[in-house]
């Protein structure tokens, strides 16, 4: 089984490449994480809705969740 690559690695071989390249791979790598945020805040919704659903939690004001959260 191969060793993952550690994050200076990364870095050093990113360093290796072309400015060109470098932007290229901050682009990609940008519109990659904006993706996967993307897809963790679908996902979050989705359970918050089922839970919702399943009546495991319920509407309140922003004056009761402060209430709940400074007791």
């Amino acid at each position: 089984m191969e060793k993952p690559t550690s994050f200076g690695e990364v870095l050093e071989a990113a360093d290796e490449l072309p400015l060109d390249e470098q932007e290229s791979l901050a682009e990609i790598l940008h519109r990659r994480v904006v993706e996967r945020r993307r897809k963790d805040l679908a996902r979050d919704v989705l359970q918050a809705r089922q839970e919702f659903e399943q009546g495991d939690c319920r509407p309140v004001s922003s004056d009761d969740l402060m209430s709940e959260i400074l007791e």
